[in-house]
């Protein structure tokens, strides 16, 4: 089900998927390992920033690796699989609980904490932990937001992001493989996906930040016996940071490798050699 290619002396992995879809961003592998990268780009230590920016590079052709002293901000923690970092968000737990929904301003504690770090974060930053970015009516609802996550700590030092085309098959297996998909693109992984299943949610669209959805979420699926896809990039704030990056029609759909594999058996005789998927694509005339 994986084909190789030889190139410059080295093994290249071609995807089905990718072929037969066409997308105009490369997949992205996501791997865990002891091992860094040495010509990976990086977060510096301590420093803000957001996971989906790494995943645009990746995905137009760059590698990207993380660390626990790496991975952006707090949520990028989470989401990669470094424990549950929202300990350390300003205020702690109760801290980020009233940021995501109504604001710090609404309690003593918070409007303290907010005078503690204001010369030390932006004003953007500012602003929305006291005002709250209002993705959750109430705290309590961010608590359970929070306990119906699957926090994970991957066994391993660094999460890589790279091309899937640049995997080298004989040394690193990917835990997940996100595509970026235009709406038909899109459409075509959920059809492929639900192609030789049972069932009717075999792809499913949970409530979190973009790179939990291409992270934790995934992962989870992939301890499953049918491990299923995730659909993402419903987070508002990350469709803001990606905008200029990748432009405004994309969504993520993060597949466990498991998957991954059954879904590349399965393109030759589906429907994506059919006329119906070759004339929305262009194709073919009506």
């Amino acid at each position: 089900m994986q084909r190789f290619i030889r190139f410059k002396g080295e093994e290249a992995m071609l995807s089905k998927i990718r072929e037969s879809i066409g997308f105009k961003f490369e997949p992205v592998a996501i791997i865990w390992s002891d091992e860094k990268p040495s010509s990976a780009a990086e977060f510096k230590e301590g420093k803000w920033g957001c996971v989906m920016w790494m995943l645009a590079r990746a995905a137009k052709g760059g590698t990207v690796v993380f660390s626990e002293k790496t991975y952006g901000c707090w949520g990028g923690g989470v989401g990669l699989g470094f424990g549950n970092q929202y300990v350390k968000f300003p205020g702690g737990i109760d801290g980020f609980c009233y940021f995501l929904s109504i604001g710090n301003a609404r309690w003593e504690p918070g409007r303290k904490i907010a005078e503690e770090i204001k010369q030390f974060v932006t004003d953007e930053f500012l602003e929305d932990f006291l005002e709250g970015e209002r993705y959750l009516k109430s705290p309590e609802l961010v608590k359970d937001f929070l306990d119906n996550l699957p926090m994970t700590t991957v066994p391993a030092q660094y999460v890589v992001f790279k091309p899937l085309k640049d995997v080298d098959p004989s040394v690193e297996t990917p835990s997940v493989v996100v595509f970026l998909a235009s709406p038909e693109e899109l459409s075509a992984l959920v059809v492929l996906a639900n192609y030789s299943r049972k069932g009717v949610e075999n792809v499913i669209v949970p409530f979190g930040a973009g790179c939990q959805t291409i992270g934790i979420f995934p992962y989870k699926e992939a301890a499953s016996e049918n491990p299923r896809a995730v659909v993402g990039l419903t987070d508002i704030s990350a469709r803001l940071y990606l905008k200029k990056h990748l432009g405004s029609d994309v969504m993520s759909f993060a597949v466990p490798w498991k998957m991954f594999l059954e879904m590349e058996g399965n393109v030759s005789g589906s429907f994506l050699d059919r006329k119906t998927w070759k004339r929305l694509r262009g194709g073919e005339s009506s």
